[in-house]
This record gives structure tokens, C-alpha cells and sequence, in this order.
């Protein structure tokens, strides 16, 4: 599938406020924990956990998250399909959207039951 300009904008405009929550009850209903869930999302971007709760209580769009985040060195390692996106191949200029895809799938990855030394490319 192709990332077009409009669907780059769309992901960038949603709250992660109200994505934040569907992460956690995926990952509850398949025995993983909130502490899980920001050790990722605090590896992908450098927030604190008090960082990432500033964040969600000031419902910052995804745009903004990922503009003031520090993406772990790593991050580029992170490959695979998800939602039906090769990660690897989101061009450069779709930068929110593949960051996002970065999320999710660790996301999936930790759903899955991976450890998280292997998630966070250790």
C-alpha cells in the first residue's frame, strides 16, 4: 500500500489521547501491563512516563508528539508490516506517518508476547 498526503495528515491531526487507550486494552486483554506500554512508547521517544501523562491529559495530536519527541537511534531498525504498511518503505516525507507505524508495531510486538529486550532492539 501507498501512504498518499491525505492519510499522512489524517495520522498527524489524531489525539494520541484517544489512541493511548486502545493501545493499553489490546495489551491487557493479552496479559501485558500499562508499565509495559510506556517502557516502549519512553524507549521509541525519550518522554518519561510523567511526560507521556502531561501529554495525554494536554491532548496533544500525533503531530506534536512525535515533533517533540527524541526518537531512539534504533528506531530505523524497527521493519515489518503493519496495517499493511511495509515500514521500511514509508518515504522520508511521510515521516509522522512512519513514526507512527513505528508505534503500532511495537505495539503489536508487545501484544504478541515478545520480550521487551527484543522489542527495544537490544
Amino acid at each position: 500500500m501507498q501512504v498518499t498526503a491525505e492519510k499522512n495528515e489524517k495520522v498527524a491531526k489524531m489525539i494520541f489521547a484517544s489512541i493511548y487507550p486502545l493501545y493499553l486494552n489490546r495489551l491487557i486483554k493479552r496479559g501485558r501491563t500499562k508499565n509495559e506500554l510506556d517502557q516502549v512508547i519512553s524507549w521509541l521517544t525519550g518522554y518519561s512516563e510523567n511526560q507521556i501523562q502531561t501529554l495525554i491529559d494536554e491532548k496533544v495530536t500525533f503531530e506534536t508528539f512525535f515533533n517533540e519527541a527524541t526518537l531512539h537511534p534504533k528506531a530505523a531498525l524497527i521493519k515489518g508490516v503493519i496495517c499493511g504498511y511495509r515500514i521500511e518503505e514509508i518515504p522520508d516525507e511521510f515521516e509522522i506517518y512512519r513514526q507512527c507505524r513505528y508505534l503500532d508495531k511495537l505495539v503489536d510486538e508487545l501484544a504478541k508476547g515478545r520480550k521487551l529486550d527484543k522489542i527495544m532492539r537490544e
